[in-house]
């Protein structure tokens, strides 16, 4: 299962880590989010990698407010702790294995 984060853990579990992570910015509220939310599940079985989280923008804006989310479901691809890709918007599983690189 694909761990929800909050604020208080982003720094220790996306910007402090030296492997991959990709962030799911979504809303409990949002169909989009609610599609992407298996997909994600489906990769996050696939790849040992690459870690994935989920952040719920309502609980946490000012994760959302910091990496400037204007749109969900956004995912960002963190590398050493730093932002190396956004996308934006429902995608495929074989769209987010190519975003993650895989």
């Amino acid at each position: 299962m694909v761990p929800h984060i909050t604020q208080s853990e982003f720094a220790d579990k996306v910007e402090n880590v030296s492997y991959p992570v990709l962030v799911d910015f979504f809303a409990t509220w949002c169909g989009p989010c609610k599609m992407l939310g298996p997909v994600l599940e489906q990769v996050a079985a696939k790849v040992d990698d690459v870690q994935i989280v989920k952040i719920n923008v309502d609980e946490e804006s000012s994760v959302a407010e910091k990496y400037n989310i204007m749109s969900i479901p956004t995912l960002l691809l963190f590398k050493s702790g730093e932002c190396v890709a956004k996308s934006v918007g429902f995608i495929s599983e074989g769209q987010v294995m190519e975003f993650i690189g895989k």
